[in-house]
């Protein structure tokens, strides 16, 4: 099976540095972007984009504009996106969900949750 390959879009460098050291230990191939127009480039680019963990507090295009934006782009449309949050509020699971998010996963973030739901959305 072809190793799967996580995109992280992220503003914020330890988070990126923490998320790329987890996943690779765990086997997954690992991107980033410290913006989501960074982002789109990467999946314009590689193509292979198994999974999107998407920060939904950037400063320029936050992780509900970068979703929806997704969302109208025939290339990224269906590559699933999981929505990482520091700020986690009451109603925040169900708005990135309903925003197009096809996952939820608060920080500091549960490595076997995350685990999890990586696998959840690229096995669909």
């Amino acid at each position: 099976m072809p190793q799967k390959l996580i995109l992280i879009i992220d503003d914020d460098n330890r988070n990126i540095f923490a998320l790329k050291a987890v996943l690779k230990s765990k086997g997954f191939g690992c991107l980033s972007a410290p913006s989501a127009q960074e982002g789109f480039s990467i999946i314009e680019n590689s193509g292979k984009v198994s999974v999107v963990l998407m920060d939904m507090m950037m400063p320029d295009m936050d992780g509900y504009q970068a979703m929806a934006a997704m969302k109208k782009s025939e290339k990224m449309r269906n590559i699933p996106v999981l929505a990482v949050t520091a700020q986690a509020m009451v109603g925040d699971k169900e708005r990135c969900l309903r925003a197009g998010a096809s996952g939820y996963v608060s920080k500091p973030i549960d490595v076997d949750e995350l685990m999890l739901q990586i696998e959840e959305v690229t096995n669909r």
